[in-house]
């Protein structure tokens, strides 16, 4: 057995986690007994319950599109996967910062025209009010632009874990008689999900960092309730050291319980296929 072999089966101890922890229990101390943090982190908090919203509807919104995506591209028609992966070219080639300011000012402008175009007749009967830009909120063009950005990259997991399940096996799903649906959610989407759970997550915790870009638009996340107080007491170190605290809570934290959801599926395939031997 090679040095780098036996290395792996003893993995190292996690000294980051503990020297992590120890700033963490430090700032913690500081928020409870310093009157200065404790005032920063009740005024920051507040826009945590934002962050949690913005990050929980837009990674659902953009898995489940993210999930249409990938079947569109493994579709058998030419025309859906040309589609697909137009999309998922084009929207990945966009930095989310420009694709935040785009939606925001540009898309949600253009629904607006195009929603009183068609309301018109119903309009000029009095039955609707004609829509103005404000009608649509920076909270919610900022869940959209998130949307649409992280919909490209997870329909690239989704389609990596379908096409991991074998072939043979979709095969055989088709000889007992089931149809496309019944074997994309009785015998693909179990199995590919070993294989998309970990990059999924790795998304989910990188959206909650990217929902901070929300703050350029004025909505009252985590970082703009720092960067309003920041900028009125000119506590800079203090509030950002607030504010980067919470956020690793949320990340670290996150992180940590997918790694231990892997370790648990990778132990479970493992005397899944002792059992079969």
């Amino acid at each position: 057995m090679t040095v780098a072999s036996k290395q792996d089966d003893k993995p190292d101890f996690p000294w980051w986690l503990l020297a992590a922890g120890a700033i963490a229990l430090f700032l913690a101390i500081q928020i409870a007994i310093n009157d200065l943090y404790s005032q920063i982190f009740t005024i920051v908090s507040r826009g945590v319950w934002i962050t949690i919203f913005v990050t929980l509807v837009g990674f659902a919104l953009a898995t489940g599109f993210g999930l249409l995506l990938a079947v569109m591209g493994l579709s058998r028609y030419l025309v859906l996967r040309q589609i697909a992966r137009f999309y998922v070219e084009i929207i990945r080639g966009i930095p989310i910062l420009v694709l935040l300011f785009y939606i925001a000012f540009v898309g949600a402008p253009g629904f607006v025209v195009a929603w009183n175009v068609l309301m018109t007749p119903l309009i000029e009967a009095g039955l609707f009010e004609p829509m103005l830009v404000r009608d649509v909120s920076l909270l919610w063009r900022a869940i959209i632009a998130l949307t649409i950005g992280y919909s490209a990259f997870i329909s690239e997991v989704f389609r990596a874990g379908i096409l991991s399940v074998e072939t043979g096996q979709i095969e055989a799903a088709k000889a007992l008689g089931l149809n496309p649906l019944q074997r994309f959610r009785f015998i693909v989407l179990p199995q590919a999900i070993r294989t998309i759970l970990p990059p999924l997550g790795n998304d989910f915790i990188a959206m909650i960092k990217d929902s901070s870009l929300v703050s350029v638009l004025g909505v009252a996340d985590l970082t703009q309730m720092g960067k309003v107080y920041a900028s009125g007491s000119f506590r800079f170190f203090e509030t950002y050291s607030i504010v980067a605290y919470v956020y690793l809570l949320l990340t670290v934290g996150l992180s940590l319980a997918l790694r231990a959801l892997e370790k648990r599926l990778r132990r479970a395939d493992e005397e899944r296929s002792g059992g079969r031997d």
